[in-house]
């Protein structure tokens, strides 16, 4: 499925208000994917999401707090080190984050926003944010009262962000400004009512999107055309088996394999990771089977960098399990797993 140098190193997020550690450095076996953790840092309270910068050297955190903020790292052998003071990002309870355009862009969970903050030449970030505003709401009032940024990310091109947004049940194209990164909304693409889309992944291709969805266990496969900066929906593929109730299941993360021939999907509630078969174009996915996630609550998946190992990270049982894939069917075999308090994330340097 892929293979790729790097990956030596796994960094851990986790919630330090529920008794994480913070952001907890581990080595990675290469052949096995075992994970041995080295040393923790409580520096940032609440890193419950990472994004490495693109020469591996330096690391990003979110702070998930009503007055949300965001950090940066320096990776040293002693671990991440604070590059200066966390940065408020001017939103509530930032739960993603990503680099792109010289730019840091964090999603806003609880104000529905999206911030973008500067990352100077030394990696430090400057300020103020400036915050784009997410309106909006969906049907199920107790989720969708208000708009809810769930990620932001860039496509595979640099040129647009997207935004997710759990509460308004849509996904927004924005354009970002090379002078102050400011956002304009490009075009707000609706997905189904009630879906509530969470995280959103591309084919290796680049030109077809998935966004996994978090108040109904379905996957929307939508085409991306870079040129346009356009996102068509093109239908749902259910996560659980035909049969399996539904209620108190909440889809996380999904992510695609280097070749694009699978994709996996974490379910909370059923904590289960669904195989995901995708077709050749990328424009279909049909459900493979369901494995158990090793542990429960299924916050975040990652592939390592090689895409022979899949990582869960089960926040509420406290810890990382792994996962060798069969490059044949893409079904993951539970291979091990270590304690981690409270994760949230997981990415590889």
């Amino acid at each position: 499925m892929g293979t790729t140098d790097g990956g030596r190193h796994a960094y851990i997020g986790s919630f330090t208000t529920a008794g994480g550690p913070g952001i907890t450095t581990a080595a990675v076996d290469p052949a096995t994917g075992a994970l041995r953790p080295l040393h923790s840092t409580d520096a940032v309270p609440n890193p419950s999401y990472l994004a490495p910068s693109p020469d591996g050297r330096h690391l990003y955190a979110v702070s998930e707090l009503p007055d949300g903020a965001a950090a940066a790292f320096a990776l040293t052998p002693q671990g991440p080190a604070p590059l200066g003071p966390a940065v408020p990002v001017g939103g509530a309870d930032p739960t993603h984050l990503s680099l792109a355009a010289g730019r840091l862009f964090t999603a806003n969970y609880s104000s529905g926003s999206v911030s973008s903050l500067p990352v100077r030449a030394d990696e430090t970030l400057g300020g103020p944010a400036a915050v784009l505003p997410h309106q909006g709401s969906g049907p199920q009032t107790d989720r969708q009262e208000g708009p809810h940024a769930h990620a932001v990310l860039p496509d595979p091109g640099g040129r647009w962000l997207l935004s997710v947004d759990l509460g308004t049940d849509s996904v927004r194209v924005c354009a970002v400004d090379g002078g102050d990164g400011t956002l304009t909304v490009h075009a707000e693409v609706p997905l189904r009512p009630g879906s509530g889309p969470r995280h959103l992944a591309f084919h290796p291709r680049g030109d077809h999107a998935y966004v996994i969805n978090e108040l109904d266990p379905t996957v929307t496969l939508c085409r991306w055309d870079a040129g346009r900066g356009t996102l068509t929906p093109l239908g749902e593929t259910p996560l659980l088996p035909e049969g399996v109730a539904t209620d108190g299941t909440f889809p996380s993360e999904l992510v695609v394999s280097p070749d694009g021939r699978f994709a996996w999907a974490a379910n909370r509630g059923h904590d289960s990771i669904s195989v995901l078969a995708l077709g050749p174009s990328g424009d279909t996915a049909t459900l493979r089977t369901t494995v158990p996630c090793g542990g429960h609550w299924p916050r975040d998946l990652a592939l390592h960098p090689t895409g022979r190992h899949l990582y869960a990270a089960n926040e509420r049982s406290g810890d990382i399990t792994w996962f060798t894939l069969d490059p044949r069917t893409g079904i993951p075999a539970r291979a091990g797993s270590v304690d981690a308090p409270a994760a949230s994330c997981v990415v590889f340097v």
